[in-house]
């Protein structure tokens, strides 16, 4: 249940963004016109309280955001920002671990999930900026995971916890990601070595693309507040997640066993497909949404906040910057 939270120090205000609960913590500027730097010292205190209680804070209305002042945000909580190694989706780096949020056309949903929960390494804080809004819809919508976990049927909870997730990537041939972007490399050698240093299982096909397996969690314990969360990708990774229509035609074209992405139990067995539409339903169910305005910075704990993205029509910019990895 939500408490309403409204505070107020010399240089910002600090309240619920909706009256229903309190992720996203809102932070704006006591007054107008201030930059994030002059409140600097108020902004991080305020975080470091709340963010693992709320899962995630969005500041709004400071001045002079703009692709280097949020870089210079996200640099500023002290750790490195991460560049996209084994990335699963298209983005072009902005500037030096600022990347533009998920290149995906403007009619695709961008399903609910934590920041690469598809491998046994994330980044435990991500950071999202607002530099330009689209005229209509493009929200990124948010939940919170504790309250995923709690919801999910608890015999599904168990059989995902216990089996673990085996997600199957082939790359390249025009249908997803080629290797060489996935991993940041032209060198075989370097994927090779990547894949062994992680224990992800791979093989060149004769056509000469890859294909990895992995195994890894359902769920997670929060490494600091020691709470369970829902943490994986299975509903966005599974065949089941493509129209009907799409699934049929890749599978008749390529077989199930070279579509471009699918996942699995642990031991290899198939997943449920109404154990995914149960999760997904979840996730629907605990989803909040809120307009983006420009210069909003929103700021999530990975492991206890999902991110999304909603269809959006006219011009859209948000950028992303991870850091803090968590192993």
């Amino acid at each position: 249940m939500s408490v309403a939270i409204q505070t107020q120090s010399s240089a910002i205000a600090v309240s619920s963004l909706s009256k229903d609960q309190n992720l996203p913590l809102l932070i704006q500027p006591a007054n107008a016109g201030n930059t994030w730097e002059v409140c600097e010292d108020d902004i991080k205190l305020t975080i470091k309280e709340h963010l693992m209680k709320t899962g995630g804070v969005l500041l709004r209305g400071f001045s002079g955001i703009d692709d280097q002042s949020f870089k210079s945000f996200a640099k500023s909580f002290g750790y490195p920002l991460l560049t996209y190694d084994y990335a699963s989706t298209p983005r072009t780096e902005v500037d030096g671990g600022v990347y533009t949020s998920t290149e995906y056309p403007s009619h695709q949903i961008i399903p609910l999930h934590n920041e690469q929960a598809y491998t046994k390494q994330w980044p435990m804080k991500i950071w999202f900026c607002c530099i330009k809004a689209s005229s209509e819809g493009g929200e990124t919508p948010i939940a919170d995971s504790r309250k995923v976990y709690n919801t999910i049927n608890p015999n599904v909870r168990e059989r995902f916890a216990s089996k673990k997730l085996m997600y199957v990537r082939n790359y390249g041939n025009g249908l997803d990601l080629p290797w060489q972007k996935a991993f940041g490399t032209e060198d075989k050698q370097i994927v090779e070595n990547f894949c062994r240093q992680n224990t992800i299982e791979f093989e060149w096909k004769e056509d000469g693309e890859l294909r990895t397996r992995e195994i890894c969690q359902a769920v997670a314990q929060h490494p600091h507040t020691k709470e369970n969360v829902w943490f994986n990708q299975a509903h966005l990774f599974h065949v089941s997640n493509l129209d009907p229509s799409l699934q049929e035609t890749l599978i008749s074209i390529v077989g199930k066993n070279n579509l471009p992405r699918n996942v699995y139990y642990g031991d290899g067995s198939d997943i449920e497909e109404s154990d995914l539409n149960h999760i997904r339903q979840v996730l629907n169910e605990c989803q909040i949404k809120f307009p983006w305005q420009e210069g909003d910075m929103l700021m999530l704990d990975n492991m206890l906040a999902a991110h999304g993205r909603s269809t959006f029509s006219g011009e859209r910019k948000v950028i992303v910057a991870m850091a803090e990895a968590n192993s």
